[in-house]
């Protein structure tokens, strides 16, 4: 089960599997049930990263059970998706983005697996948080299928699950953020942290609060999000059909201590 998807709002099945089932998987932060099926003969692991029928808010999502688990099933690359709001008026609602930079303004969630002790302090380089290999595959993909993706965007992520206030907005653009959203950290630190290769679909769903012509709603976010999964779903399957088996990047080796760190865990 070298591959995963994680599914962000509306993304909630994969659609694209055969042969599911669920199975469960105990980790050190609790258990995590995720869904396995194939595709053209390779197994695929989903993760719809708020759980079912979207029941676990942004703040509260188990980010270090989600990906320690997915590295127990031998998980090596990630596509995750995300719904987002622009700050950007070049990535409009529709236009999908693939994020190769964060700003993370999260509050209180636990973002590491490495918490000092007998493990010893470990420091990761992100420089490139976003797996080079993985996004250079997605733009092929995207391309074949004549979809506008835009190559690169900063995503700030904020702590939820209230939206943003138009203040907020207008600073983050300030500091070069093109894209507004409440999960993809620390889902990208953890991943690179686990030695696994990461990269995020961005789908826009609306303009941010202040650029957009009245209140944001939940809803709409959703409603986008449906009207698009099937161009999601066409790019993760032309991705996972063109993937080597081999990764030539340099993921897996961010973090030195982590195979013995999660094979002790």
């Amino acid at each position: 089960m070298e591959m995963a998807i994680i599914g962000g709002t509306g993304v909630y099945d994969p659609g694209i599997l055969s042969n599911l089932r669920e199975i469960n998987v105990q980790t050190p932060y609790g258990a995590v049930s995720p869904t396995v099926g194939e595709f053209n003969g390779v197994e695929v692991v989903f993760l719809p990263r708020h759980g079912a029928g979207h029941s676990v808010p942004p703040h509260r999502v188990n980010y270090r059970a989600n990906i320690w688990g997915l590295r127990r099933l031998g998980v090596k690359r990630i596509i995750a998706t995300t719904a987002v709001g622009s700050l950007n008026p070049q990535m409009r609602p529709g236009e999908m983005v693939l994020i190769d930079q964060f700003l993370d303004f999260t509050k209180g969630r636990p973002s590491t697996f490495f918490e000092g002790g007998p493990q010893g302090v470990v420091h990761v380089d992100y420089t490139e948080p976003y797996c080079p290999e993985l996004r250079a595959e997605i733009l092929k993909a995207a391309a074949q299928f004549g979809y506008k993706v835009h190559d690169g965007g900063v995503y700030v992520c904020t702590e939820g699950p209230r939206f943003e206030t138009p203040a907020e907005i207008r600073m983050f653009a300030k500091l070069g953020g093109d894209l507004v959203g409440m999960t993809n950290v620390p889902e990208v630190v953890l991943a690179r942290e686990a030695g696994i290769c990461y990269a995020t679909i961005s789908m826009v769903t609306n303009f941010a609060a202040g650029m957009a012509t009245g209140p944001l709603t939940h809803e709409e976010v959703v409603a986008l999000m449906q009207e698009n999964t099937q161009r999601l779903r066409q790019v993760i399957m032309a991705v996972i059909g063109a993937l080597p088996k081999e990764r030539h990047c340099s993921c897996q080796h961010a973090a030195p201590k982590a195979d013995h760190f999660f094979e002790e865990g």
